[in-house]
């Protein structure tokens, strides 16, 4: 296991009631737009994670989900969960209220909440953006948590002295090895198991598992360790089809899917058997192979249908014709509800993770080209030019990059780039990761790229 010694980062933990402001702050104090911000009650409901620093000083700020009372038919009790988990690795908590709204019975609940904890908090009044508002704050001195601090998160107003605050408050940081492992995206259209996935493979309640479609909007990076492997899973928001995506948060949270599967190096692309491969399942396959990605099919709610007239045999070969544009991508058949198959699945993950570091000597590579040209000449286009190939090396690795060096790259067919690729999966493996074929000519400015993905 590779391993890196860093300084373990305090963490700090944003808490509150719903639409106060917490994901504004986060923001803020991370200087970015990790959280998604929206005035809807509600909307960031896992832990986020993001790195701060100040005069110096690295920690963790940790975004949470709104804490309210009790009501039926609501994510309340998971995202209690979540909080209280957060309370439980921080090292010190900001409490935000509304500086407007006053103080709630959801307000005095937190409190109770956070006097019985032994973790330094600071009480933030947010939106306190003018001189009525800060002085109004000091009713919040009611709540037992100390001076109530006017802040205006969306301004910036006394962020940089709750900074401050924070650093002078923090305990020192601890020397700790951290695994730098293979990044796995877990993508899909929503509902399809993928939180349930994130928290079978972890053995805790890391994210939200719920019934209803879009629980997940947020990308969440949990590192962990199979069978000496260091590994960190990428939880990510269910994708949809471009005309399915709704405005708002949702659309917001399909873009951050597809930045996760460009920071990630396997795409474990879930679907629900019980519902079959659908069209949009296609789609998620093929944004993980835009990015290049290696790819892996994950066949999830197994349980379901073992016991029904189609054997294991019978589904694969129905989804090899389906993904017969990319037949290289494996395919796993699991239950995240009873952890069938899933170590099985982390297996398929690492070799694929090792299939994209997989290097060819440029000898071997052009022999087996020249054969493959020898056997099957490029097609000459119809002005007449011959299309020759002078060489042809591995440039990259992760993913794998090969660059065909020609006399004139623009000759080149669809079908012929196809049967290049083919040759060298034939030839050198490569199996579940996308590859990369350039093709250059001689005085060319820029290159022909394509991708393994049909």
């Amino acid at each position: 296991m590779t391993t890196t010694l860093i300084a373990r980062k305090p963490i700090v933990a944003i808490v509150g009631r719903p639409n106060v402001g917490k994901s504004a702050l986060f923001n803020r104090l991370v200087g970015g737009r990790p959280a998604l911000v929206e005035d809807i009650a509600g909307t960031t409901r896992d832990r986020i994670y993001g790195d701060c620093e100040w005069r110096a000083r690295e920690f963790k700020v940790v975004d949470t989900g709104g804490l309210e009372p009790d009501v039926p038919g609501t994510y309340t009790p998971l995202v209690r969960a979540q909080v209280e988990y957060a309370l439980n690795e921080a090292d010190m908590v900001l409490f935000v209220i509304d500086a407007i709204t006053g103080i709630t019975a959801a307000d005095r609940e937190v409190a109770d909440l956070l006097r019985r904890t032994a973790k330094p908090v600071l009480l933030l009044a947010n939106k306190a953006e003018n001189r009525e508002r800060e002085e109004a704050a000091v009713a919040f001195y009611e709540l037992g948590l100390g001076e109530p601090i006017p802040i205006s998160a969306h301004h910036g107003h006394g962020v940089a002295d709750v900074m401050d605050m924070i650093v002078d408050s923090l305990p020192p940081s601890e020397a700790v090895e951290e695994a730098m492992g293979l990044r796995l995206a877990i993508v899909g259209r929503p509902n399809v198991g993928k939180s349930s996935l994130v928290n079978a493979i972890l053995g805790e309640e890391r994210v939200i598992v719920s019934d209803v479609p879009g629980t997940t909007r947020d990308v969440i990076d949990t590192p962990f360790d199979f069978e000496g492997h260091p590994l960190v899973l990428v939880d990510t928001a269910g994708l949809r089809r471009r005309g399915s995506i709704e405005p708002g948060v949702e659309k917001h949270s399909t873009l951050r899917a597809r930045r996760a599967l460009e920071r990630a190096q396997v795409a474990l692309c879930l679907f629900d058997l019980s519902e079959g491969f659908t069209a949009q399942d296609t789609h998620v396959v093929g944004y993980a192979l835009d990015a290049f990605r290696g790819v892996v099919v994950v066949a999830n709610k197994w349980d379901l249908v073992k016991d029904g007239e189609w054997t294991q045999e019978d589904w694969e070969r129905r989804l090899r014709w389906k993904l017969k544009f990319a037949s290289w991508i494996p395919i796993r058949f699991i239950s995240a509800l009873d952890g069938t198959g899933i170590a099985e699945l982390l297996q398929e993950a690492v070799r694929v993770g090792a299939e994209r570091q997989r290097h060819v000597e440029t000898g071997a590579l052009n022999q087996v080209i020249r054969r493959a040209v020898a056997q099957k000449p490029p097609p000459t286009p119809s002005k007449g030019h011959r299309i020759k190939l002078l060489y042809v090396t591995q440039a990259e690795v992760d993913p794998p990059t090969f660059v065909f060096f020609l006399n004139d790259a623009s000759l080149v067919h669809f079908g012929y780039r196809r049967y290049m690729e083919n040759i060298i999966r034939g030839a050198f493996g490569f199996q579940g990761t996308a590859i990369k074929l350039v093709f250059r000519g001689r005085g060319d400015d820029h290159a022909s790229d394509e991708a393994s993905k049909y």
